[in-house]
């Protein structure tokens, strides 16, 4: 099929737009992209998971204030970051210019859900009066 695989990089012509350079040359499509990286959080998370729960019972965990409680801090950060990138992921694709993508990806790892639904709201606020609250989930920025 055309255009089913997009090489991720390919020859750079400084007149044209970076965006549409990297969609046309990726070797990957997005889809195997995303199932690779969704793939690597669940199993990075799911293998943590386990391990912490081989130090200390989750049931028993206590926060900061002992040593083993530390492995269920850790998972429950790699937890918090893992759902900021899993969003983020949202954000990159419906945002088209490439600054904003970087200052919403500092934003949400920075600032976590304040700016997750500070995201949400701007979305939200964009959309006609006509317009169904689920067209701020496919509907691309410029």
């Amino acid at each position: 099929m055309p255009g089913q695989y997009e090489p991720i990089l390919g020859p750079l012509n400084p007149t044209q737009d970076l965006s549409r350079i990297l969609r046309e040359s990726a070797y990957m499509s997005a889809k195997t992209v995303l199932k690779i990286l969704f793939s690597c959080i669940f199993l990075g998370l799911l293998s943590y998971t386990l391990w912490a729960g081989t130090r200390q019972s989750v049931l028993q965990w206590g926060g900061l204030t002992t040593g083993p409680d530390r492995y269920w801090t850790i998972a429950t950060l790699i937890d918090a970051y893992c759902g900021f990138l899993t969003f983020y992921v949202w954000v990159f694709y419906k945002e088209a210019r490439w600054v904003k993508r970087a200052v919403w990806f500092l934003a949400i790892m920075l600032l976590g859900n304040i700016a997750m639904s500070g995201y949400v709201l701007l979305q939200l606020m964009r959309l006609r009066p006509d317009q169904e609250a689920n067209g701020i989930l496919t509907a691309r920025n410029g």
